[in-house]
Formats: C-alpha cells, sequence, structure tokens
C-alpha cells in the first residue's frame, strides 16, 4: 500500500487530472470532496471517455465530477491479500483506495499485491 499518493478534487477540470495521471505515471486516483471524503475515482477509463466524446461532439473537458467512476470500490487496511487479489481478478480497476474509519489512508495496487503474493513464492 502507498501512503503517499494523488487525490483529486471534484472540482477540477478533467483535462488538468489527465495530466496530473499522466505526470504521476498512475491509472487512476481517489477524488475527494471538501471533508477528505471519498466520493469517485478517476481513471484512465474515464479520461478516455471523455476524450472519446470531446472527438464526436466537440471540445473534451468538464469537471472531474462529470466523468469520475462513482460509489468506489475500496478494501480496508486489515483486509487479507488473497481477499484483495481476488478483487482485483474479478474487477476493472488496477488500483483501489484504503479506507479506514472513514479516511483515505492509502492507495493499494496490483503491483502492491504481486509483491506481497511473491513473499509467499520465493524464487
Amino acid at each position: 500500500m502507498k501512503k503517499d499518493f494523488l487525490t483529486l478534487d471534484p472540482e477540477m477540470d478533467v483535462l488538468r487530472a489527465a495530466q496530473l495521471l499522466l505526470k504521476a505515471n498512475i491509472s487512476g486516483a481517489p477524488v475527494l470532496d471538501g471533508y477528505g471524503r471519498l466520493v469517485g475515482i478517476l481513471t484512465e477509463r474515464d479520461f478516455m471517455q471523455v476524450a472519446l466524446q470531446g472527438f464526436y461532439h466537440g471540445e473534451p473537458g468538464g469537471l472531474v465530477k462529470k466523468h469520475m467512476s462513482l460509489e468506489p470500490q475500496y478494501v480496508s487496511p486489515d483486509e487479507n491479500i488473497l481477499t484483495v487479489a481476488e478483487m482485483f481478478i474479478q474487477g476493472r480497476f488496477q488500483r483501489y483506495p484504503v479506507i479506514d474509519n472513514g479516511r483515505l489512508v492509502g492507495v493499494i495496487a496490483r503491483r502492491d499485491v504481486m509483491r506481497a503474493l511473491a513473499e509467499y513464492y520465493p524464487v
């Protein structure tokens, strides 16, 4: 789990948010409201939809809140690593927010789970 992570604001321009994702070399980021609560996730997939809409209907853009995935799945810091691995296998996301008592405390990515599982099967 990463404790140093990018978060986005729902009122941010989606094109600016996409630039931040590219600069950070990540596939998505949690979106927090003014109280620090998780309200969505913006992913590469969401941005691709923005770009396609822009291509077909004019200039791409808008606010993050219009394009983010709502009601995001998340995990707790106490979640079993095998359960998290199953979430990645069955789901479409490459990372999940880690929520503890309603607060975002980290982000876990597929690569983090891969590292943890590799410890069970050392070469």
